[in-house]
């Protein structure tokens, strides 16, 4: 097969323990899935879960023990961090029962869901589509994913964020809204899940604003850490 154009790289994540490389399909978000979160943001209750995408491409793999680089984003001046857990989708499926959920992971890693805050908040109120504020380069960093076998039991872990050694995230996996089972469950409703998705599950309260020059250092028990410096604008 021969194309017009040199076809892009596949977007890959290390695993923990191998050589090996998992290939990215694509990258679902789930919004204000923690309560505090979700009052932070204006809102509260046990709403309808939704969800919104990012390009594969858009996901800035950090292997285990190294701290990767962004670049701050072009046309904001508020960029905020989301230290979330991620899914990563071994089995896909179509309407996937929450208690088969765990038959479909593959395993689960560190992620940042980094947000142009200020472009989010001007589309909301235009009523316009948030994808500038979203779906950036480099707005979807990840650790290293850990094969669900060796994780342990995520549903319990601690989640945390430090920003120059500082707390500004720290929570637990099981003040989820909609669990990952239920997650899964909505996602495939929605969409096929495909071998190669991953699921970022949402971040709980204490996001705030980053800068240049700025490491951010985030955790989920059991799971490889992610550290991510933020490099000035290119």
């Amino acid at each position: 097969m021969s194309y017009v154009i040199n076809p892009a790289p596949a977007a890959t994540v290390p695993v923990t323990g191998t050589s090996e490389r998992f290939p990215v399909h694509r990258i679902y978000c789930v919004g204000r899935n923690y309560v505090e979160h979700a009052k932070e943001m204006g809102f509260t209750g046990r709403e309808a879960p939704f969800f919104f995408l990012k390009p594969a491409d858009t996901a800035l793999p950090v292997a285990q023990g190294e701290t990767g680089t962004m670049a701050y984003p072009s046309l904001t001046k508020d960029l905020h961090h989301e230290i979330e857990l991620v899914v990563a989708i071994g089995t896909g499926g179509r309407n996937i029962k929450a208690a088969d959920a765990h038959k479909h992971i593959y395993g689960y890693a560190v992620g940042l869901d980094m947000t142009r805050r200020d472009l989010q908040g001007e589309m909301k109120k235009q009523g316009r589509p948030w994808c500038i504020g979203k779906a950036f380069e480099q707005s979807a960093p990840i650790g290293a994913i850990t094969p669900a076998a060796q994780a342990g039991d995520v549903t319990q872990a601690e989640i945390w964020l430090k920003v120059n050694g500082q707390d500004r995230q720290r929570s637990t996996v099981s003040k989820l809204i909609w669990n990952i089972g239920e997650i899964i469950e909505h996602v495939s409703t929605a969409w096929e899940l495909a071998p190669g998705d991953l699921i970022y599950t949402g971040t709980p309260e204490g996001v705030a604003a980053v800068t240049a020059g700025d490491t951010l250092e985030g955790g989920v028990a059991g799971l490889a850490t992610l550290s991510v410096k933020i490099a000035p604008a290119r």
